[in-house]
């Protein structure tokens, strides 16, 4: 009679739990499905640029290694693009362009960058130097007039 009696809950007991499981995932979605938002998910950090390394680049195709990169000489940082020369008076003003930057006017005795100085004009020639009184460092010419 033990056996009868099991027979007649087994399916009762399995129907119970499969019920009790059903209602515990109904309810779990409900709440989950019901509660406020979190608010706004917070932004992704772009991401970094890569930034190559040309040296270590060029050595792995097997460039030779160079020493220093050469600097600009400082002659092709300047163009002389205007002079307006006073030849009695030693007195007027140049129009350079500095590192390809537009040009800007400067009178004698005026800084051109630090630690040189626009010293003196000719007809067709800007004198550069450290003091107005010290020996020149770069001597620019005007463009040739283009023929006609």
């Amino acid at each position: 009679m033990v056996t009868t009696s099991y027979h007649r809950w087994a399916p009762r007991l399995a129907t119970l739990a499969l019920w009790a499981l059903a209602g515990a995932g109904a309810v779990y979605w409900g709440l989950r499905l019901s509660a406020p938002p979190a608010g706004p998910a917070p932004a992704a950090a772009p991401p970094e640029p890569v930034v190559a390394d040309t040296q270590a680049l060029a050595r792995l195709l097997g460039a030779q290694a160079q020493n220093a990169a050469a600097a600009p000489s400082l002659a092709s940082r300047f163009v002389l693009l205007g002079l307006l020369a006073g030849t009695a008076s030693g007195d007027g003003a140049a129009l350079i362009a500095v590192d390809g930057k537009p040009p800007k006017p400067y009178r004698v005795g005026a800084s051109v960058e630090p630690g040189l100085v626009l010293q003196s004009l000719t007809r067709r020639e800007a004198r550069l130097g450290a003091a107005v009184d010290g020996a020149t460092t770069l001597t620019l010419q005007m463009p040739a007039p283009k023929g006609g």
